[in-house]
């Protein structure tokens, strides 16, 4: 059984919308963090008239990493806070690798500071190398707000193990996620210390003014979009599961309905963050692309059974309460620069793909849809792209694997008879990493510039 979801007047707005490109901030954000770290440094270098022998090196080493990390702490939070700024423009994938580039910088820095600071205080107390675990129970013991940080130190490096690939793919997701959370705990817990330990702070009152400012930016933004949005959201759209429908062997549809949901600012190409508070899944959140366009009473996402989450919720009945948070995600018709357009689709990416392809501005014959599959049986939604292609004059192609199992040549070459003029088209690619990295290959190999190819990924 399959459902068709049209998207109503609604979509149709969005059909006929004017192209209005956006210039994603990345690069001026990196710029204003270079110069935040550029900032910090400064401060050390302002309050560190002369450094007089090896024990000054090493103690003024410690400074410097502990204030590089005291920065970068700041902007793991800000990376976590899900600012809409963030989330749209620059993309959710983006954000998540900036995030888990920041946080292994950050915990390099921090057990780098610990020892370097722990073996300058042991060097001038007279001890040696080998005092050095002494040397941090004493200084524990002996400075405010140290015991504090120690946990704090120990919740970070359990952080940053658990957010090893190998360890993070054998641990299920709702563990690592939880677990992701402590980076609040973590924070909170090795802040006080730099404040109250922190010479730089100490002799500069408005380096410690800045200090508060930053975190108390960075922990308004997180109360905010993390804690109240969400509340705000689902008080006034109170969402349900209103059907949930098997598309193919192993991929449903969930209809979630609610109230005004076309008010939610939602466009095609994005994702929520889904909870669905029925038993066993109260705690779980995932974030699940909507795979048509917004209606005023209906929202749908099409989800592949590939993990304990997904595999469940076909066993979600009618009237089920959903809570859910966004929408996020920059692969939209905004970053749309040339007239023409090819979606690739890969499987279940399939979902954000059958939304844009509805609702992409685009007269007959601008749209094309690529939709790659082991087999025609596992086309899910293939009835109401058909239906879309006919009723908008798109072109609507797919690749499966030939009865023997070979699969289809997505090559520079085959997409170039294809579409002879594919380096005219923007592309938006959805699908597993595998088949997107080739695919991007093909298409760069195709003359389609990098900065037309748009992608995004749930992979952190």
């Amino acid at each position: 059984m399959t459902t068709t979801l049209a998207g109503g007047r609604a979509a149709r707005r969005q059909t006929m919308r004017r192209i209005r490109p956006r210039r994603s901030p990345a690069v001026p954000l990196l710029l204003a963090v270079g110069a935040g770290a550029v900032g910090v440094l400064w401060l050390w270098w302002h309050n560190t008239p002369s450094i007089a022998d090896d024990n000054g090196k090493i103690l003024n080493a410690g400074r410097i990493t502990g204030l590089l990390a005291g920065y970068l702490m700041a902007l793991v939070v800000l990376q976590m806070a899900r600012v809409p700024a963030l989330e749209r423009r620059v993309g959710s994938d983006r954000v998540a690798r900036w995030h888990a580039m920041s946080g292994r910088y950050t915990l390099s820095l921090i057990v780098a500071h610990v020892f370097l600071t722990m073996w300058g205080y042991a060097l001038q107390a007279g001890k040696s190398l080998g005092d050095i675990v002494q040397q941090t129970i004493d200084s524990i013991n002996q400075l405010p707000d140290m015991g504090k940080a120690a946990i704090g130190t120990g919740l970070f490096v359990v952080i940053g193990l658990t957010s090893i690939g190998p360890v993070r793919r054998r641990l299920p997701y709702d563990t690592w996620y939880h677990v992701h959370l402590l980076t609040y705990a973590a924070v909170f817990l090795t802040f006080w210390h730099q404040i109250t330990s922190g010479n730089d702070f100490a002799v500069e009152p408005t380096a410690k003014t800045f200090w508060y400012g930053l975190y108390g930016t960075v922990t308004a933004l997180v109360v905010w979009y993390r804690i109240l949005t969400p509340l705000r959201l689902n008080l006034r759209h109170r969402m349900h599961v209103a059907a949930v429908i098997e598309e193919t062997p192993g991929i449903v549809s969930v209809l979630i309905g609610g109230r005004k949901l076309h008010r939610m600012g939602a466009e095609a190409g994005q994702f929520f963050r889904w909870r669905f508070l029925a038993p066993g899944m109260r705690f779980s959140s995932h974030p699940y692309s909507l795979s048509a366009a917004p209606r005023p009473d209906m929202l749908r996402i099409t989800v592949k059974a590939i993990g304990d989450h997904s595999a469940r919720l076909r066993e979600l009945t009618p009237g089920t309460r959903v809570w859910a948070e966004g929408p996020y995600g920059a692969l939209t018709a905004q970053r749309r620069s040339k007239g023409k357009v090819l979606l690739v689709a890969g499987g279940v990416g399939i979902t954000p793909m059958r939304a844009l392809f509805e609702t992409l501005p685009g007269a007959s014959g601008d749209i094309t849809l690529l939709y790659r599959a082991n087999t025609t049986q596992d086309l899910a939604l293939w009835g109401e792209l058909a239906a879309i292609a006919k009723e908008r004059g798109a072109r609507l192609m797919y690749a499966v694997n030939s009865p023997e199992g070979e699969r289809p040549d997505i090559s520079a070459e085959n997409l170039q008879r294809k579409i002879p003029d594919i380096d005219h088209h923007d592309v938006f690619m959805c699908g597993p990493p595998g088949f997107a990295q080739s695919v991007y290959e093909a298409l760069r190999g195709a003359g389609v510039p990098a900065r037309r190819i748009h992608h995004e990924s749930f992979e952190m």
